[in-house]
């Protein structure tokens, strides 16, 4: 699926998100929640630390250097798994599927 960014047609690509963040202080929880808040925008999560993201390379840099902002360095860390845009043969799923797709319809 291509979509259209500012840089022009970039192919959409599929990103796994890893972070751990220290909460052992007020900062660290409000960092925690940031992070969270900002994967949201762009993915879906899938386990409490983990979002999996449609994304195209423009966004994934944005995403990127936002939460680099976010974070503290020297006592959080974040991890980035890009899939590519064929991933859909690279992952398995075993157990309760937590999460909706970001196509799915939520009835409340």
């Amino acid at each position: 699926m291509d979509t259209q960014s500012f840089y022009g047609n970039e192919a959409e690509m599929f990103v796994v998100i890893t972070y751990d963040v220290n909460t052992e202080d007020a900062l660290g929880k409000k960092r925690l929640r940031l992070v969270a808040k900002h994967c949201e925008k762009y993915g879906k999560r899938v386990q409490c630390s983990v979002f999996e993201c449609e994304i195209d390379p423009s966004q994934l840099k944005l995403l990127q250097a936002t939460l680099k902002e976010i974070i503290d360095e020297t006592k959080d860390s974040l991890r980035f798994y890009n899939l590519g845009n064929k991933y859909k043969t690279k992952i398995e799923h075993i157990g309760v599927n937590k999460g909706l797709a970001n196509d799915d319809i939520l009835l409340l």
